[in-house]
């Protein structure tokens, strides 16, 4: 386990305890809470002596995703009771159960603009974060993130994050300094090695889009049968607290597009090594961008799987179009 993951979990055991204890006062003896602040303070221990994330039967590493879960855990899997491995599998169904609630419709329709995303996490759950919000003065709200790490701890910290920018869109915030707040409030609640790129815009029925990019993989628009990239206007949220971020604005006339991925698409190999790219998927976008936002994902997808040939899949990946009505 790697060294900023001790420290999350570290802090989480210490906060844990503290709650525990303050349980204790308020209610006096209760042999469930000595029992659970006993193992707590146990896996303290473990920490300090080195320990801590090896299996006390067959002494392997636990499995980081299993340690994640539970900071307590003091088996691996493959040491686990079936009764055990049926809670952590009940865990995470009910883990990807939630995070599938959070997230847009697959496709939209608002102030004239057609949308549709696609979602494909690695495992059980996601560190992509996705949005789509339409608001009553006509303009459509969209976002695309990623979140450093995988397994339960980055769907958490990305279920943050969305929570974070629906307040602040709840607050009309401009995007600018939305993203000025949600770098502050993860940069001073999340360790330094949380953070996450995050793209969004608003699109009015105008045709005008705002942009804000915090780090994360540049867009590509297609005006007028060209495609462009749209520059990163910051450093990843989470990173610095006084973090500043610029907003750029481009026009899209009918049946122009917009198109926001994570680097689970470029960065995707065949069986050779090589990456897919962004010069690739660039190429792609251009040639479909007539193409129904569901259809051009579903051909972007289609290209990708056949490059890859049967490579298996190393991440997240995330993909989302917007198109104006003709």
């Amino acid at each position: 386990m790697k060294d900023d993951s001790r420290w999350a979990i570290r802090d989480q055991l210490a906060g844990r305890r503290r709650r525990l204890e303050d349980a204790l006062a308020a209610a006096g003896p209760e042999p469930a809470l000595e029992d659970l602040l006993q193992e707590v303070d146990a896996a303290l221990d473990r920490l300090g002596a080195g320990t801590y994330g090896r299996c006390e039967i067959c002494h392997d590493p636990i499995e980081d995703e299993l340690l994640l879960a539970d900071p307590l855990a003091r088996f691996c899997k493959g040491d686990l009771s079936d009764a055990q491995v049926r809670a952590l599998q009940e865990d995470l169904e009910l883990a990807a159960r939630i995070q599938a609630g959070l997230l847009p419709k697959a496709e939209m329709q608002a102030g004239g603009w057609s949308v549709a995303r696609l979602y494909h996490p690695l495992g059980a759950v996601s560190g992509d974060y996705c949005d789509l919000a339409p608001a009553a003065d006509g303009t459509l709200f969209f976002a695309m993130g990623d979140v450093a790490g995988k397994g339960i701890a980055a769907s958490m910290l990305m279920a943050h994050l969305q929570a974070m920018v629906r307040v602040l869109l709840e607050a009309d915030t401009p995007l600018g300094l939305l993203l000025e707040k949600v770098s502050r409030t993860l940069c001073e609640t999340t360790l330094p090695a949380h953070f996450a790129t995050l793209a969004c815009g608003r699109a009015h029925p105008s045709g005008e889009v705002e942009m804000a990019n915090a780090g994360h993989m540049p867009p590509l628009v297609v005006r007028g049968g060209k495609v462009a990239e749209i520059a990163a206007t910051g450093l990843p949220v989470g990173m610095f607290c006084q973090a500043k971020f610029s907003v750029s604005k481009v026009v899209l006339g009918p049946d122009d597009a917009l198109l926001l991925y994570t680097d689970g698409y470029t960065e995707s190999r065949d069986p050779a090594g090589a990456e897919f790219g962004r010069e690739r998927l660039a190429s792609l976008f251009a040639l479909n961008t007539g193409l129904p936002p569901r259809d051009l994902l579903a051909a972007l997808m289609h290209e990708l799987d056949r490059f890859r040939a049967g490579t298996p899949v190393a991440d997240d990946l995330s993909l989302m179009a917007l198109r104006r009505a003709p």
